[in-house]
């Protein structure tokens, strides 16, 4: 960090910026003011931040380096920037979440990550947009090149971090909406196990019983940075009733030579390109170079996940949080909801039982590299959905390139509760192969 000018700061990682910022190398300000520069210089290309809280992070950043200067304790974060995706509410910045009718909404409560990042030491710089396009902010673009799509929902987010204009920040999931943009963005994501994160604060509203799919989790260029915000969110809240207790592991401490890892590319349903392949490929390699016990293997049933999941998405939900006030017109019967939720247990247990036999599973993200904008169907989270499914852990790294330019990432899914192994391996990967790289912006 030392040797690193002021005007590059933007690209250092989280981790070596709270470093930096401890040891007096920068300033908290110095840190904040390259961030919101570098958002000012790339953004207008990108439309990926839609909210921007300068003169609040300045502030703040002011008041943190005052802080170190006088001794105080602080926390891991400490004067570091991030930013937050435009469903996840923030006390006193507008969160629209691409809703024409939210687009003066002001929270009056900060979601719980964000309470936490910001009781870590973290600095909000600002919100970033959601999905590929929505009619109050417009379409995001993909640093990498601006006619192609930076995927969704956290499109902003992965965007303004491949970038640099934010060197980590929080997405959600349901679907493969961290997963995804992280792969056509070329940075790292986690999306950790169901019930180790709250949802409280996130619209739309997610509970426990609605969607046991969607989980908050964080979005950064490097692994590192991962594992360093996981055990900041984690952790119960009083408020989401998924959340248990559970222990959680640090990467650090997995070995992972003599791991057992199960790799496939054809998931019955697509058909995932050359490239794709190739960095799949390589990826397996590294694995057994470093000692990981490596079988070509796919999980039974998961060619099931795509219906199942159409399915979900044709149920009533409603309008209300706290009254049933159904919204829309649900196309289900009660018998329909009921098989469905037959046939979705029915997939956990037999995922369930295919993972007794490894540690963790790699697979890519999606068929190819990210495209150029337009819509997209269900087949595009085909790869995801199985482990969203399950409420696995699954982490997301940039590992090749496809002929375009444009990054392939794969992901890592690790057993139940083991955050600790998906973040090890990926980080293994990421150490081997080069992770994220610097967009010609």
């Amino acid at each position: 960090m030392s040797s690193q000018a002021p005007s590059e700061l933007h690209y250092a990682s989280a981790a070596a910026l709270a470093k930096a910022i401890r040891e007096r190398e920068f300033s908290s300000l110095e840190v904040i003011e390259a961030h919101l520069q570098r958002i000012e210089a790339v953004n207008p290309k990108l439309n990926a931040v839609v909210q921007i809280a300068g003169e609040a992070a300045r502030d703040q950043a002011r008041e943190a380096d005052a802080a170190l200067a006088s001794g105080h304790a602080v926390g891991p974060l400490h004067g570091v920037p991030f930013t937050v995706k435009d469903w996840i509410e923030t006390k006193g910045l507008v969160c629209a979440a691409g809703f024409e009718e939210r687009a003066e909404f002001v929270p009056k409560w900060d979601a719980t990550v964000v309470a936490r990042m910001r009781e870590a030491g973290a600095i909000l710089l600002g919100k970033t947009n959601v999905r590929a396009d929505n009619p109050v902010y417009g379409r995001t673009n993909n640093p990498y090149d601006l006619s192609r799509t930076p995927g969704l929902s956290s499109s902003g987010e992965a965007a303004i971090i491949a970038a640099g204009g934010s060197p980590l920040g929080l997405g959600s999931d349901s679907g493969g909406s961290i997963r995804y943009p992280a792969h056509f963005c070329g940075v790292a994501g986690l999306k950790p196990s169901t019930g180790r994160v709250p949802n409280t604060g996130h619209f739309p509203r997610i509970s426990a019983m609605n969607d046991p799919r969607t989980q908050i989790g964080p979005m950064a260029r490097f692994v590192e940075d991962l594992a360093l915000t996981l055990p900041i969110i984690a952790g119960v809240d009083w408020r989401d009733a998924s959340v248990v207790p559970m222990p959680l592991g640090d990467p650090a401490d997995v070995d992972i030579a003599g791991l057992r890892a199960a790799v496939y590319t054809d998931d019955g349903v697509a058909s995932p390109d050359a490239p794709t392949v190739e960095v799949v490929n390589a990826c397996a390699e590294v694995l057994r170079a470093a000692g990981i016990a490596v079988e070509e293997a796919r999980p039974r049933r998961i060619e099931e996940s795509l219906g199942i999941t159409i399915r979900y998405w044709s149920r009533t939900e409603s309008i209300s949080w706290n009254e049933w006030m159904p919204g829309g017109e649900g196309e289900m019967s009660g018998d329909e909801v009921d098989r469905s939720l037959f046939e979705w247990d029915r997939l956990r247990r037999a995922m369930l039982s295919f993972i007794e036999r490894f540690d963790v599973i790699l697979c890519p993200v999606a068929e190819q590299a990210a495209g150029p904008h337009g819509p997209g169907d269900g087949r595009d989270f085909i790869y995801m959905l199985p482990y969203s499914l399950t409420g696995w852990p699954c982490a997301v790294v940039r590992a090749g390139v496809s002929p375009e330019g444009m990054p392939i990432a794969v992901q890592v899914v690790a057993r139940p509760w083991r955050d600790d192994v998906a973040l090890a391996v990926a980080q293994h990967i990421e150490n081997a192969l080069g992770g994220w790289q610097a967009p010609a912006l």
